[in-house]
């Protein structure tokens, strides 16, 4: 696979994780959506680590920032801390079978929430519901399709 058209397909990718991410769920969907974008970023980064990095982390962080309308500089923080943990622990986590890789996945989507959460507390106080858990399991119970259908797309271009 060419630099070009892997780069184009990650970057394909992470722009529907996007638009997943924006998508106006009805009623009780809305409170489930996991975030799309951390999960792709999250695959993408152990899957080509030398293709997407902290920098890569920190610019769609902004860009899922200024889509959700949220503090400057909130998703930056968390998707970057969140991709230094994934660049260190790559090598490890491709060896790991898929309902280990969940439970790590499980770890990231709640320090992205936790982190969020508390950056939120700080700028005016705020409750935690119940409703605050379920992206988080939502997000690691579709670890296993979104891992699936990513890996399709990366080795797609392998066996033709």
């Amino acid at each position: 696979m060419n630099s070009y058209s892997g780069f184009g397909r990650i970057t394909l990718t992470i722009i529907i994780a996007m638009c997943l991410r924006i998508v106006p769920w009805p009623g009780f969907l809305s409170s489930i959506n996991p975030d799309w974008v951390l999960l792709v970023l999250i695959y993408w980064t152990v899957a080509v680590p030398e293709r997407i990095g902290i920098f890569h982390a920190w610019t769609v962080g902004l860009l899922t920032d200024v889509l959700t309308g949220r503090v400057f500089g909130q998703y930056a923080l968390a998707y970057t801390l969140i991709v230094y943990f994934c660049l260190i622990l790559h090598k490890r986590l491709r060896q790991f079978p898929l309902p280990q890789q969940g439970l790590f996945i499980f770890f990231c989507l709640l320090f992205s929430q936790m982190l969020l959460f508390w950056l939120k507390n700080i700028q005016h106080p705020a409750q935690l519901h119940t409703s605050f858990w379920l992206p988080v399991f939502i997000g690691t119970l579709c670890w296993p399709l979104i891992y699936t259908a990513l890996r399709r797309v990366r080795l797609s271009r392998r066996t033709k």
